[in-house]
């Protein structure tokens, strides 16, 4: 006699068979993808900017919401025109070209990334905490013809050559430069789908940030993922998908527009869905995102697990009504099973709601998903790829090692990242001739599900930001009064980890703790000065080919 458990299985696995099967919404064929047989939607777009002409069907409906205002779909993309007009037609902007946007969220940021989108170049996702010297590498490794920057951020600006670049600021040319061109067309230009979208950067194990190049197919297969995710729970729900009708829901915008988060899984196929995004903008409130959760009837709302930190330590949650919650998604950093049933215990639309995942920038999206049957079954388990991810565990040299074997996580699907803007050898080391990309951490995979055995070897998660030892070493490295230096991840239990270093300083130096801050602060962003030093006139340590043994420095 079948179970309730195997019924659902057997529902489950029939409704993504005929979503997936042949001649479903979502069929899945394999084709040539840059030289790689690969498992693609068989019926996609091709071209990001399509997006745009299509959402001119959800009309009046809420797409962009923050605590006081509201743009509609239509407004939005006579908007984005306007804009894309005067990007093309004033300041030259082609398929191709780089348009930069440095600034914190807001519905310009939006409007800047679609404008850019419509006219096939490519949006340049500059990290908003960077101090002036990382903007000015940024500005120098994307080469972009315009920067989009916010008024706060133009202030940086006065100390860096931008020689070349047209810099547009949001809150005073953008609103000039769509009233000027309102009522013009949108552009279309042609597209390949293999064609550069955007470019994000994500801290480089080698010091420098590197610039994660995605394509228009990218993008695209984001949003076709989050249908068809759609047209899943419709389906289980026992109703019809019907793509040409909006889906009702309001989803949560908390974290940075430069992150795949907020920018590829939300902006983007979000649009395409005609939902609304409301936006929290300004550094994080927890009391803010209560109350917009509570307005606007949130529905579905992705966090960092230091974001769900705040919320745990919040007297007053229970204050507001959060029963409009259905979707709660913890991401970017790893989370304790303790954290989780936390979590549950305190708030009960997370008992139901509650999902976990794992992604890396270069995949666009995540790479699996653990759904709230997943975590209650198996709690620690990051979950099955998702659609069209093929996923294997593989040895040093490459090759796939049995269930239940540790090894380096290796993902190949249509939401890898064409490679590294402008750096080759960081491309090849990170993705292989046919297309599998080394993500660089390491794990099992058993029964089909994923599990996390150790992170990039060196990598500092910060409140959901990664954070490169390299890059502050070689910036520490700088101070004429440190010889030496390592910097390591020490826990936290609200951020994860947090930031320490370990300075060997010569016997006669005077450098105090207070200095070495101030030096680090003017140099990196917030999120990368150490908080914690150590400061020692030992060598450290090191193995016999001379490399530092960065395991065996204690704090």
């Amino acid at each position: 006699m079948a179970t309730p458990a195997t019924d659902m299985q057997s529902r489950i696995a029939d409704i993504i068979g005929r979503l997936t099967g042949p001649g479903g919404r979502f069929e899945i064929a394999a084709e040539d993808v840059l030289g790689a047989r690969i498992p693609v939607i068989r019926h996609r777009g091709r071209r990001v900017g399509d997006l745009l002409t299509a959402s001119r069907v959800w009309g009046d409906r809420d797409y962009l919401v923050t605590t006081d205002r509201r743009i509609s779909f239509a407004e939005h993309l006579d908007t984005v025109a306007a804009l894309a007009v005067a990007l093309r037609d004033r300041y030259g902007v082609h398929k191709g070209n780089r348009v930069a946007i440095l600034a914190a969220n807001s519905p310009e940021w939006v409007m800047a990334f679609w404008a850019t989108q419509s006219l096939g170049a490519i949006t340049v996702g500059m990290n908003s905490w960077w101090v002036a010297r990382e903007i000015d590498y940024g500005l120098q490794h994307s080469r972009p013809s315009v920067l989009i920057v916010d008024e706060k951020r133009a202030r940086l600006l006065d100390e860096l050559d931008t020689t070349g670049i047209t810099v547009l600021t949001t809150e005073n040319d953008l609103p000039r430069l769509v009233t000027e061109y309102s009522g013009a067309e949108l552009p279309q230009p042609e597209v390949d789908e293999d064609d550069p979208s955007v470019i994000l950067y994500t801290s480089g194990t080698s010091g420098r940030p590197k610039g994660a190049l995605h394509s228009q197919r990218n993008l695209l297969a984001v949003v076709d993922y989050f249908r068809f995710g759609d047209a899943f729970a419709a389906e289980m729900s026992g109703h019809n998908y019907d793509d040409s009708q909006p889906v009702p829901l309001r989803c949560l915008l908390t974290s940075p527009l430069f992150h795949i988060a907020s920018l590829h899984n939300l902006v983007v196929p979000r649009l395409a869905t005609g939902s609304a995004l409301v936006l929290n903008q300004g550094a994080f409130d927890i009391e803010t995102v209560l109350r917009l959760i509570e307005r606007e009837r949130i529905t579905n709302w992705g966090a960092v697990p230091t974001m769900a930190g705040r919320l745990l330590e919040y007297d007053g949650a229970e204050n507001f009504d959060l029963s409009s919650l259905t979707a709660f998604a913890l991401a970017s950093a790893p989370s304790s099973i303790a954290f989780k049933d936390r979590l549950r215990e305190r708030f009960p639309f997370a008992r139901d709601a509650l999902v976990d995942s794992y992604g890396l920038t270069e995949c666009s999206t995540a790479i699996a998903v653990a759904t709230p049957a997943d975590l209650n079954r198996s709690p620690g388990t990051l979950g099955r790829p998702i659609l069209t991810v093929n996923l294997e565990i593989r040895d040093p040299e490459g090759v796939q090692v049995p269930d239940g074997t540790e090894g380096e996580v290796c993902v190949r699907s249509p939401f890898v990242m064409l490679g590294y803007w402008d750096d080759e050898a960081a491309t090849a080391a990170a993705i292989t001739p046919d297309r599998w990309l080394r993500t660089g951490d390491y794990g099992i995979v058993e029964g089909g599900e994923l599990r996390l055995t150790g992170r990039r070897s060196d990598l500092i998660l910060r409140g959901g930001e990664n954070v490169y030892p390299t890059e502050i070493e070689q910036c520490l490295d700088e101070h004429p009064d440190i010889a030496e230096c390592a910097v390591l991840g020490i826990p936290h239990s609200d951020l994860g980890q947090e930031v320490a270093a370990v300075v060997v300083v010569a016997p006669d130096s005077t450098v105090t703790e207070e200095q070495l801050t101030e030096f680090a602060r003017e140099r990196l962003s917030y999120f990368k000065v150490p908080t914690h030093w150590r400061i020692t006139t030992e060598s450290l340590p090191r193995n016999a080919t001379g490399k530092l043994a960065r395991r065996a420095i204690s704090f």
